[in-house]
């Protein structure tokens, strides 16, 4: 009999790490998901400000129609990207013509001193660290679940959980990698 209680205490701990395993990597996989929607509303946030500030920078600058465009198209292609690479992707391409809309302002003090311009771009500021914030949340999201399937003993349960490695979201940003030119005078 003690050996039948033995061996049926030890099944009813197998059972008990299975379950605690599947549902650890399930509820990873849940906030991997939740944090990169959270990604996706503060891009729509900011997708939202940029006809506004648009319109605004347009007023005073009107013949920018290059820069205009080159705005409108990257917003039209983060608006519709769908999936981590095409989002970053689209995402980065929103940034570098959002900095060619803000450089194009540094030339017209009467746009600098708008108030709505100023507005704006507070806004635009600090939707840009939310997004910051949440690329961060997904990434530290996305470290704990891949390094949850890669080791033991969540490898053994990421195949029954359905539960594979995510990619890392990544901003392809050529003017980061440059290394900065010094020169002394």
């Amino acid at each position: 009999m003690s050996t039948s209680v033995i061996v049926g205490g030890v099944l009813v701990l197998l059972v008990l790490v299975v379950i605690s395993q599947y549902n650890r990597l399930v509820r990873l996989n849940v906030r991997v998901d939740e944090s990169f929607s959270q990604i996706e509303v503060q891009l729509q946030r900011r997708a939202d400000l940029i006809p506004n500030l648009v319109e605004t920078v347009k007023g005073y600058a009107a013949h920018e129609s290059a820069t205009f465009e080159k705005v409108v198209a990257a917003r039209a292609a983060a608006t519709s990207a769908q999936g981590v690479h095409d989002v970053a992707a689209a995402d980065g391409q929103l940034t570098q013509a959002l900095r060619g809309l803000l450089a194009v302002s540094e030339a017209y003090p009467d746009l600098k001193a708008s108030a709505n311009f100023i507005a704006l771009q507070e806004e635009l500021s600090s939707t840009e660290n939310k997004v910051g914030f949440a690329r961060q949340y997904y990434n530290d999201n996305v470290r704990s679940l891949n390094e949850a399937i890669k080791t033991f003993p969540g490898n053994l349960f990421a195949g029954i959980a359905k539960v594979v490695a995510r990619d890392f979201y990544v901003v392809d940003n050529p003017d980061k990698r440059d290394v900065p030119k010094v020169t002394f005078n």
